[in-house]
């Protein structure tokens, strides 16, 4: 999860403003867990993918599930 200070800093480098005359920091760091989230879903999708493939092996389609599940509980346990 990163913290606040990453996500102003990544605004900031972005071009994004905020503060009390530009764009509420609340509005930034929702967007920025959107994206996370975004990104998590598509990441999760490529494990599962490989998961159902059976070219990989009962041991490789495991850890790709395995993936798959590891990623999506990062959204889950941080928000």
């Amino acid at each position: 999860m990163m913290t606040r200070e990453e996500i102003i800093r990544m605004a900031r480098e972005a071009g994004l403003a905020y503060g009390s005359d530009e764009k509420p920091l609340n509005s930034v760091t929702r967007f920025a867990a959107f994206v996370a989230a975004a990104e998590r879903e598509a990441c999760a999708k490529v494990c599962s993918d490989l998961a159902m493939d059976r070219d990989v092996g009962s041991y490789g389609m495991l850890v790709a599930h395995s993936c798959a599940n590891e990623i999506l509980a990062r959204g889950r346990d941080h928000g």
